[in-house]
């Protein structure tokens, strides 16, 4: 067993000796203060009366012990994203990529304040929140102002790639045998997204999109941006539209949005897209047509198979998002601009200008969120609900209503007219 024997000094002062017997010698370790002793006691005890495994006297743990079945941090990530189910290979070729440029980033820093490398069982809140400075930060490079060797992330990437970290580490609590016992993900005070403005929507006056069209000079692309525009459809869902996708002869005509354009995992022998399911479940939906929309249409799928794409590049392929961009619609803005068009937006841009041009015709956020194919109603709201400003002078009629007329008085009856 070991003891605690107090030792005091000419000034007054106490230190405190841990003494115990190791293979038949008295071993010493000293402390400024009881509780760093008695703490330390516990130590030795516990490792059987022997120096506890990673400490060097005088100075402390070196190395801090490490949980039984312990690996670094990239070994366990590794492991829980190549055995995720339910998620298409492009999504986990996502993860590997976060894994290997920004996970990389994660570090322990020991109580004596050393940065060592990161393990499933050593990270702690601390070191989550070290991670998320960094990630907010970014690394400016030395060598050239201005200019990045990793440029800071937006916050909504910080959030779902800290989404992805808390997983890995609860699966570490959740396996046999256990790894942790606590998550150090929770807790984690992360970058406001309303805050973010790098990346902010643009939304266009029906004058300013027109002065865009304007100048796309193609027929079919012309067609393609006002069909984005006009039904607020993803880039990869309206490329992906088929002429057997189209209910044209009927009272409600509709486009039936049954599948997208997919990036493939790199290396994959079927190409860099292909196609397959909407973004998600609510993405699968019917999008009612205007009969402009209508007569338009008809003229792109006039004499085609039912698998013919609605919207094909001039070869007569499908529509690729950097030709399009690159050849028609950069070139377009930049007219425009020249032309005194105050905005730059993206081609996604244009269903978030459908959104403002339907919230601007009062249509309600849940038909919109059915329109758009939002899996929640809280994506809708959060995205858009700033511009929702119909109703103002309804709000304000009601509140002017109710504390227009003064309150009676507490113990006064109003008096009966007549």
């Amino acid at each position: 067993m070991a003891s605690i024997v107090g030792r005091p000094k000419k000034d007054g002062s106490v230190t405190y000796q841990v003494k115990w017997r190791e293979a038949g010698d008295w071993q010493i370790e000293r402390f400024g203060d009881e509780p760093s002793a008695e703490q330390f006691k516990k130590l030795v005890e516990a490792h059987g009366n022997r120096w506890p495994h990673g400490w060097v006297r005088g100075e402390g743990f070196v190395e801090e012990p490490t949980a039984p079945g312990d690996m670094p941090f990239e070994v366990w990530a590794a492991r829980y994203i190549d055995r995720l189910t339910g998620i298409e290979e492009r999504t986990r070729e996502d993860y590997r990529r976060d894994l290997r440029i920004h996970f990389s980033l994660l570090r322990h820093t020991t109580l004596q304040g050393r940065s060592v490398p990161a393990t499933i069982s050593n990270l702690t809140q601390d070191d989550v929140t070290d991670w998320v400075r960094a990630e907010e930060k970014g690394e400016p490079n030395p060598a050239a102002e201005g200019k990045w060797l990793r440029r800071p992330a937006d916050p909504k990437s910080v959030a779902n790639r800290h989404g992805l970290l808390y997983c890995i580490i609860q699966a570490a609590i959740d396996s046999t045998p256990q790894l942790r016992t606590t998550n150090c993900c929770k807790g984690t005070k992360l970058p406001r997204t309303d805050d973010h403005t790098t990346e902010e929507m643009t939304f266009l006056e029906r004058e300013e999109y027109q002065r865009i069209a304007a100048e796309i000079t193609d027929p079919g692309a012309r067609a393609l941006a006002d069909w984005l525009v006009g039904t607020g459809m993803r880039w990869g869902e309206a490329t992906a539209l088929q002429v057997q996708d189209l209910t044209l002869n009927s009272d409600r005509p509709v486009a039936n949005v049954q599948r997208a354009w997919k990036k493939a995992e790199k290396g994959s022998t079927g190409g860099a897209f292909y196609l397959g399911p909407p973004k998600t479940k609510k993405a699968r939906r019917l999008i009612a047509l205007s009969p402009v929309q209508v007569a338009m249409v008809r003229e792109q799928v006039a004499g085609r198979a039912p698998t013919d794409f609605v919207f094909r590049a001039a070869m007569g392929g499908e529509w690729r998002h950097a030709n399009y961009y690159n050849r028609k619609w950069k070139p377009a803005v930049a007219e425009a601009v020249k032309k005194g068009l105050p905005k730059r937006p993206r081609i996604h841009d244009l269903r978030h200008t459908h959104v403002a041009w339907l919230i601007g015709a009062n249509v309600p956020l849940p038909a919109i969120q059915l329109r758009l194919g939002h899996e929640s109603i809280q994506t809708t709201v959060d995205r858009y609900g700033h511009l929702v400003r119909g109703l103002d002078d309804d709000i304000t009629a009601a509140v002017e209503a109710a504390m227009g007329a003064p309150a009676p008085r507490a113990g006064l009856r109003p008096v009966r007219a007549g």
